[in-house]
């Protein structure tokens, strides 16, 4: 899976830099962070009523779909700052073996 996130982290560099007319990832770029964010708001919602759905519905497409929008949106977001996927990869793995309830107490201090 790692192998898809680098060739989709490829294609956002390249899109950045290109004309915002050429490329949606571009123009996203060119309309800024904040535009980055509201998208990244409308897909989180998305995925929210997607899920909802999902339980009555007893079938996850729409909800896969759906956040497979937020996650592209946030890699996105971390391409605007700077950043990649692989930066959000470390943190996870450096809270693998470490408990949830505990990583979030380590948070407050």
């Amino acid at each position: 899976m790692n192998d898809v996130l680098n060739a989709l982290q490829l294609v956002l560099a390249e899109r950045k830099q290109a004309a915002p007319e050429s490329s949606y990832v571009a123009s996203l770029h060119a309309k800024g962070l904040n535009k980055i964010l509201e998208k990244i708001g409308e897909e989180t919602t998305e995925v929210i009523l997607a899920a909802k759905d999902a339980q009555n519905l007893a079938t996850t497409k729409d909800v896969i779909a759906e956040t497979a929008d937020l996650w592209f949106h946030c890699m996105v977001m971390l391409s605007h700052l700077g950043e990649d996927h692989t930066a959000v990869l470390q943190e996870l793995e450096r809270r693998f073996d470490l408990s949830g309830l505990v990583e979030k107490a380590n948070r407050g201090q």
